[in-house]
């Protein structure tokens, strides 16, 4: 059983914070958005077409490894809530992974555009996004992208049974945590070579 936890939202809400904290207690592997964007751009170049093939490539072969291996994984991920494609992708997933017996969750975080350019400048997001060490750029690609997409749904829109809108404006990480574990009854999976998680759930 392979479950998949998608955590959308604006850039620089804090979907790679939240994932990380849901990690250490559900011992989900792990997959940012950025992790396949850094590869891909230092190899090919921002937003070239090579680079983007690359990019979905790496995604793909992520999941079909967590299918593959029977093991569940978060992922992060900006949507563009009016791309019919986005949703196409998406529901394709929760496909491969419902019929792996897993189940499939789509966690929606949302802040304020004020919020999230603080957050954007935070030392665990530039240490850990390449990409967004030039603070300038990156500022004005968050505010430029929110003119071209839209990374929030409306309040009565619902794309799956399990989509969980949280708005962490003043939320911890921990305390979204929090909600998604109690919400789903998520529980922790172990593995062999883990001794931390053991530890920490014995």
């Amino acid at each position: 059983m392979a479950n998949l936890v998608i955590i959308t939202g604006p850039m620089a809400v804090g979907k790679m914070i939240v994932a990380e904290e849901l990690k250490k207690r559900t011992g989900y592997n792990l997959m940012v958005n950025h992790d396949s964007i850094e590869v891909s751009d230092k190899i090919f170049g921002f937003a070239t077409p090579a680079q983007k093939d690359f990019n979905e490539r790496i995604r793909e072969a992520a999941f079909d490894t967590t299918l593959k291996y029977n093991e569940s994984m978060i992922f992060t991920v900006a949507i563009d809530f009016d791309d019919v494609k986005e949703f196409e992708a998406l529901n394709d997933l929760k496909k491969r992974f419902e019929a792996s017996g897993g189940s499939f969750y789509f966690i929606e975080l949302s802040a304020s555009q004020k919020e999230r350019l603080k957050r954007n400048i935070t030392p665990n997001r530039l240490e850990k996004k390449k990409s967004k060490q030039d603070i300038e750029w990156s500022n004005r690609n968050l505010i430029k992208g929110e003119t071209k997409h839209r990374f929030n749904s409306t309040d009565n829109e619902i794309w799956f049974e399990n989509h969980l809108k949280i708005s962490n404006e003043s939320l911890s990480p921990e305390q979204v945590a929090d909600i998604i574990m109690k919400q789903y009854e998520l529980q922790p999976e172990l593995k062999e070579n883990s001794p931390g998680l053991n530890r920490i759930y014995q």
